[in-house]
């Protein structure tokens, strides 16, 4: 028989083994109590949060899971698995691009830098040109005529290219309009005619059939050929099939200068005529002797938007435009595409037709020789050769004079040369009257520019500054230092505004269960720095990007994550029960 010492001593656990069972228990406790607190993957603590609709900013906090704002307020007892300290800076919905001409530099460089800078998460494309529907001559022609860079084409529908750009891994969100001058060429060509009933019902269901890829509506172009030949009812048409799946039209005027007040007047008709909401791209009174015409084109809005009327227009916060050289010249110029006008050019009677064209005043046509008052107003920054790229960031006059030759002479010789348009900047704009459109209520912005780096292929051209700073330069200059319109009211225009003016769902607003687009910057230091002279400099003052839940800026350094989705306009048939989409 055992001792009673032998046997309690065999039954008793052994110090060592008790110490590893309580070392298990209390990490395994740990564990748990860490699972239980982690339930998002970010947290974005202490900011001034603006949700977008225009109210007063809170200092809260904003949660995400996964690609979706799960919970906004005091989360201090929360955990995350990232954790950003916001305090004493804005936390907004990220901004919307509302014309982007990043279509082919996301095919170059898909993290938008120069947009990302800026906080913008979205671009929205089709101001006229869309990246299709394309026939196989247009994309040839879209391969011919590229300058610096160098893209494949090989997608056909505008839904494709739209497809394309997220598949390969884009940084920002991707939306666009179906371009009313690419359905023109699809079924036309570059002809100054009216389209045959059949061309017509071919041009409704090429829009149907974008809407139903997700378009957000027709956009047209109609100071330039061969937009510019399209009737008012022509664009009513298709604007009709646009309509039937709740989309937009949206128009770069027919003139922004001497027949402004009548462009504005065939928009608002086509919108009442066609039963749909209609935007004005990048409004201005161009050239001075239309500066005044302002406070009227404005009268003309409010008249239409009282009438109940969904008007709005967007602008960029710069007192010059930009387009091509060519449009210092009459439409007929280009009659028949690019390479028609060439040969027309270098046509002597034809020719001189054309520099007598270009000093005659004219309501007929937009003549931006002449709106700008004078050629040491029309700044030449983008060539395709090499050996005419010394003049890139000079004046049209510094150029004709340097040549010995008239400006308008000149302005021929250089797209001869070039055989591309000659990418140009126009000084024609106010600066009071830019301040006054700020501060219009159903005012959006938009850059007008393609998304750039200043590096690489980007440095072989000198764009408009507004590619680098239109957002920045908004909420720096005319917010911060101006005050001409509190910070949560130029948010509400760069966010909520836009997308209800789409038709976009979930994304907008920092509300939970909206898609994560989020930009953290500092109020006090955002800055736009691009000039004419060097305009390829980053804006600053932006901290943090997210696009559906992904880091595209992380503390003012690109990471290069590509999160963007495709976003769809009301029309796309993959819109399920709820009203969510693959993508958004």
């Amino acid at each position: 028989m055992k001792s009673t010492v032998e046997t309690e001593t065999r039954l008793r656990p052994k110090p060592a083994r008790t110490l590893s069972i309580v070392v298990a228990l209390v990490a395994s406790s740990l564990l748990l109590a860490c699972q239980a607190t982690t339930e998002y993957d970010l947290i974005i603590r202490g900011g001034t949060v603006y949700d977008g609709n225009g109210g007063p900013p809170v200092q809260v906090d904003v949660a995400v899971s996964d690609d979706v704002i799960a919970a906004i307020g005091d989360l201090s007892s929360e955990r995350a698995a990232v954790e950003v300290d916001a305090a004493g800076m804005a936390v907004a919905p990220g901004f919307v691009n509302m014309l982007s001409w990043a279509t082919t530099s996301l095919l170059v460089d898909p993290r938008s830098p120069s947009d990302v800078m800026q906080g913008v998460t979205l671009e929205v494309m089709g101001e006229g040109m869309s990246m299709g529907p394309l026939t196989e001559p247009m994309k040839q022609q879209m391969q011919d005529q590229q300058s610096e860079l160098d893209i494949e084409i090989s997608w056909t529908t505008l839904g494709e290219y739209l497809e394309h750009l997220e598949q390969r891994g884009v940084a920002t969100n991707v939306a666009s309009f179906v371009g009313a001058t690419t359905v023109r060429i699809h079924e036309i060509g570059y002809e100054d005619r009216p389209p045959t009933p059949e061309e017509l019902d071919r041009m409704r269901e090429l829009v149907r059939e974008a809407m139903r890829e997700g378009a957000m509506g027709v956009g047209s172009a109609l100071i330039y050929p061969p937009a510019f030949y399209a009737s008012t009812e022509e664009l009513v048409e298709i604007s009709k099939a646009a309509a039937e799946f709740d989309g937009m039209y949206i128009s770069h005027l027919r003139s922004e200068g001497a027949r402004l007040l009548e462009s504005i007047d065939e928009l608002i008709h086509i919108a009442r005529e066609a039963g749909i909401k209609a935007e004005i791209y990048h409004l201005k009174a161009a050239g001075q002797s239309n500066w005044s015409k302002l406070s009227e084109a404005i009268a003309k809005i409010e008249g239409a938007r009282s009438e109940g009327l969904e008007i709005t227009t967007d602008m960029y916060t710069y007192i010059a435009g930009s387009t091509g050289l060519t449009a210092t010249m009459p439409p007929w110029v280009q009659e028949g595409g690019f390479d028609a006008g060439l040969e027309r050019l270098r046509d002597p009677r034809t020719r001189a037709r054309i520099e007598e064209a270009m000093v005659t005043p004219t309501d007929e046509w937009e003549n931006m020789f002449l709106s700008v008052g004078t050629p040491d107003n029309i700044l030449l920054v983008g060539f395709r050769k090499e050996e005419l790229r010394q003049y890139t960031g000079k004046s049209l006059a510094d150029v004709a004079e340097e040549r010995g030759t008239r400006p308008e002479a000149t302005a021929i010789d250089l797209i001869l040369e070039d055989e591309t348009r000659v990418e140009t900047v126009y000084f024609m704009m106010t600066e009071e009257n830019v301040r006054r459109q700020i501060q219009l209520p159903w005012m959006s912005f938009g850059s007008d520019a393609a998304s750039l780096a200043p590096q690489g292929v980007f440095l072989d051209s000198s764009p408009h500054p507004r590619a680098y700073g239109n957002f920045a330069r908004l909420l720096g200059r005319y917010v911060r230092d101006e005050g001409l319109i509190p910070l949560e009211e130029a948010i509400r225009k760069l966010t909520s505004l836009p997308v209800d003016n789409l038709g976009i769902q979930r994304r907008g607003r920092l509300v939970e269960g909206h898609f994560a687009d989020i930009v953290v910057f500092d109020p006090e230091t955002i800055q736009d720095h691009a000039t004419f002279e060097n305009p390829h400099q980053f804006a600053t003052g932006v901290l943090h990007v997210w696009v559906n839940g992904g880091q595209v800026l992380q503390d003012g350094e690109l990471t290069g994550a590509t999160p963007g989705r495709v976003v769809r306009g009301p029309g796309w048939t993959g819109w399920n029960r709820d009203g969510a989409a693959a993508g958004g």
